[in-house]
């Protein structure tokens, strides 16, 4: 009986002269059968460089069909691939390679990587792959679906980065849930430059296409008008494009935005954070689905909103439905389900849940409970219609005077203020309420900024326990690598400064 294979081994055995993988950065480009050979001889490689069941490979590196390929390498022979941030400093990697421990350690051209070669040994990854052409493919290999194949380090905007261990049925599971809720099919092309140590560059990006016969077309990296003329260019034919908020503003605001050469696109996804109506209307009006989703490291795809535009401008800022492969839950602080339109928790269970946290019991136990439900700190409502709506992170939420302050509530109603770049609130100790709100507000010119202003505004829209106390202009909101903002590193500043 023959066995069974992994995605790419069955594309290239189903239609094995469609194109798989497109480099744009050389140029090369790889058929499902030549991709499944790469994997192959790349799996057969680090078998003979001494990997065994379990072990790690570690990258850091930008984009490549080098990467996604040693990937799947690393899920075909039983090892554990590691992708490494490269926009970290060396201090803040070291500890990532000393808890992951990884058997081999490779990089590309970069100044991380060169910069790590002064504590350990960094073997150049083009070197690598060129070496691994000379082994046979693997010839024989169990595709487990319960072994890990991945380590995704979180980004930590709440603290230290924790390492999210990826199986691959919970990789097969997110490949099936975006697929189903985002239109991916056998023509799908997806232009992938999101960064591959994120969930949505590495996972979101490439398994759902893969999966259903689709191209992946990579870049090295997101420069906005190069990304712009790539997805207007009809000779990539660019279907799907995964980005967070940043991205999406900053092709409007590009001087060689043209919807009309977008319309191709079948969607555009954001996730990460909110965007304002006006900017969810901005692109309906031109005729491009901006699809709203969410999803987390340790569950891949969450929910995904409708790619049909009378659907999102009915349901304009959700976040979309879940797919029924998620059993979900929304709970309050005794974990009681709570009615319908109702903020609670999150909780999720399915086989697109990573399983625990490498080397960290105690995370993995906090975040588990004995019946398999997975608390994601998220604060979220579900309407009448099964859309849902994502409120806040759980640890953001403060209590101001007894009353539950969402500064993601505050934060939305400043999108598009004028004057403001980006704004952030944290709730900080208060002698009389407990806790209040510390509104910090980046701008674009500060010379004539009226904070005053922007009380007035949002005393006409909240009520007043909601409202901050403390409103500073800063230089800009501290951020982690893959753009979100570090919450717990602001409340520490502002705690400080409201103290003073």
């Amino acid at each position: 009986m023959a066995q069974a294979a992994d995605i790419i081994g069955l594309q290239a055995r189903l239609q094995p002269e469609r194109l798989a993988a497109h480099d744009l950065s050389t140029g090369e480009r790889w058929t499902f059968e030549a991709f499944d050979d790469l994997v192959g001889r790349l799996a057969s490689y680090l078998v003979q460089r001494g990997c065994t069941s379990g072990d790690r490979v570690g990258v850091i590196a930008r984009n490549s069909a080098w990467l996604v390929a040693l990937h799947f390498a690393c899920g075909r022979a039983g090892f554990i691939f590691v992708p490494l941030n490269w926009r970290l400093q060396t201090s803040e990697l070291l500890p990532l390679i000393e808890l992951a421990e990884p058997r081999l350690l490779l990089g590309d051209y970069g100044e991380p990587a060169k910069r790590l070669t002064e504590f350990l040994p960094v073997e150049p990854l083009g070197d690598f792959v060129r070496a691994a052409r000379d082994a046979s493919p693997l010839a024989e290999y169990e595709y487990d679906l319960d072994r890990p194949s991945l380590i995704l380090f979180t980004s930590g905007t709440g603290g230290s980065p924790k390492g999210v261990v990826v199986t691959e049925r919970n990789l097969l599971q997110t490949a099936i849930n975006f697929g189903m809720l985002t239109r991916v099919a056998n023509g799908s092309v997806f232009l992938c430059d999101a960064p591959m140590f994120h969930v949505i560059g590495l996972v979101t990006n490439v398994r759902p296409v893969l999966m259903q016969g689709g191209t992946i077309i990579i870049s090295d990296g997101f420069e906005v008008g190069r990304t712009l003329a790539r997805l207007a260019d009809p000779g990539l034919a660019i279907t799907h494009y995964v980005g967070v908020p940043q991205m999406m503003e900053a092709f409007r605001s590009h001087p060689d935005f043209d919807p009309e050469a977008l319309r191709g696109l079948l969607a555009l996804v954001s996730g990460g954070a909110p965007h304002s109506p006006a900017d969810i209307e901005a692109w309906l009006a031109d005729g491009i689905p901006l699809v709203l989703g969410f999803g987390m490291s340790e569950a891949g795809t969450v929910f995904g909103m409708s790619t049909d535009l009378s659907t999102i401008r009915r349901k304009r800022g959700s976040a979309g439905l879940a797919p029924p492969t998620i059993e979900v839950r929304i709970v309050d602080t005794s974990g009681r389900p709570v009615p319908s339109g109702t903020p609670g928790e999150l909780l999720l269970r399915g086989d697109n849940l990573s399983p625990a946290y490498w080397r960290n019991p105690e995370e993995t136990a906090k975040a588990h409970d004995s019946d398999g439900w997975f608390a994601t700190g998220d604060i979220v409502r579900c309407d009448e219609d099964g859309f849902f709506w994502i409120v806040d992170r759980r640890k953001d939420m403060f209590i101001s005077g007894g009353e539950n302050v969402y500064p993601a509530e505050i934060e939305a109603l400043l999108i598009g203020y004028p004057g403001i770049r980006e704004c952030a609130m944290v709730g900080v100790p208060d002698a009389r309420w407990g806790e209040v709100g510390h509104l910090a507000i980046a701008v674009f010119e500060s010379g004539d900024f009226d904070v005053e202003r922007v009380r007035a505004f949002l005393a006409d829209r909240l009520a007043r326990y909601k409202l901050p106390k403390y409103v500073s202009i800063i230089e800009a909101l501290p951020r982690t690598a893959t753009g979100k903002i570090q919450k717990a590193v602001l409340s520490a500043r502002l705690t400080v400064t409201s103290r003073s």
